[in-house]
């Protein structure tokens, strides 16, 4: 059984329909990142999810429950991290944490998450006096606390530093590893790239693509380089018999898929105009790319 099941949900604010006809399933031991632009409806989405509103229609249920008619069931199941506040200013990691083992019968050693999220240098520091990365990484370490079985991580590494992100990924990937089912949300895609098994990407309240990060969309394999100075695109392109796509100043991208004799012939025409090849990247369109190009679409596109 999955343990986070969304069929069909619509929730309306009014005439505005802030979710419209979204399903999808997460199960035991997956990572699934929920991406949209503000406004998408992921909010709307996740609220439902964790019991704080009600569907229009359709249905949910996390861990095989009703997270509106048996919430109580659900609270001690799940963990939630919320990307900002959360916890009273003057209370220190420490504190909080044993504040909150106290609310569960078996919960893990707040000493233990204080190493594991590599906050034991602050543990005795007021929140508010805590870096934002700092506060985040605490925000995690509350939401696993009660040993959750499903978890909703809402931006968790935002504002968090490199050594942070490494200790929030290994988090993340040794709570899946022991079965924890994790929807999460973040604008940062190359750190979703690295942390979910599937993405579910929603504008408009709608389902826009579903599936391996790497796969999502539908994009396949390209050729991605840079020149400096620039180049004839449309002349590369009926020298090539494919079309080239400017991205921003000196940087383009091939729509015909990669092979050695295309990349061959980009590199003898810029010999032939004398251009200097800069950056060359061959493999699968980015998320961040996939994600740009879905959303920019009209809605009914």
């Amino acid at each position: 059984m999955p343990a986070i099941e969304v069929e069909d949900l619509r929730v309306c604010y009014g005439d505005r329909k802030a979710v419209d006809g979204v399903s999808f399933a997460v199960e035991p031991g997956e990572v699934l990142a929920l991406l949209g632009p503000n406004g998408a409806g992921k909010t709307t989405t996740v609220e439902t999810l964790e019991g704080y509103r009600s569907p229009t229609s359709g249905a949910v249920r996390v861990l095989g429950w009703d997270p509106i008619t048996e919430h109580r069931k659900l609270v001690s199941s799940i963990g939630v991290v919320l990307q900002r506040g959360g916890v009273y200013p003057v209370m220190s990691p420490e504190r909080v944490l044993k504040l909150f083992a106290s609310y569960y019968t078996d919960p893990r050693s707040p000493a233990e998450l204080l190493e594991l999220l590599g906050l034991e240098q602050v543990a005795a520091t007021p929140f508010k006096r805590l870096s934002g990365g700092e506060q985040q990484r605490l925000a995690l370490a509350l939401a696993l606390v009660g040993r959750p079985r499903v978890c909703f991580l809402d931006e968790p590494t935002a504002g968090v530093d490199p050594a942070g992100r490494i200790a929030v990924r290994d988090v993340i990937a040794s709570i899946r590893g022991d079965g924890v089912a994790v929807l999460l949300t973040s604008h940062e895609l190359d750190e979703v790239e690295r942390l979910a098994d599937r993405v579910v990407i929603i504008d408009h309240g709608r389902v826009l693509a579903a599936g391996a990060p790497g796969e999502v969309g539908g994009g396949g394999e390209e050729v991605r380089f840079s020149v400096e100075g620039g180049v004839d695109i449309a002349a590369l392109g009926a020298a090539l018999l494919v079309e080239v796509i400017s991205e921003g100043p000196g940087l383009y991208r091939l729509s015909g898929s990669p092979s050695p004799a295309l990349v061959a012939q980009l590199t003898a025409f810029l010999a032939e105009h004398d251009l200097a090849l800069g950056d060359l990247r061959i493999g699968r369109e980015r998320l961040e790319d996939v994600f740009l190009r879905l959303i920019t679409k009209e809605p009914d596109e």
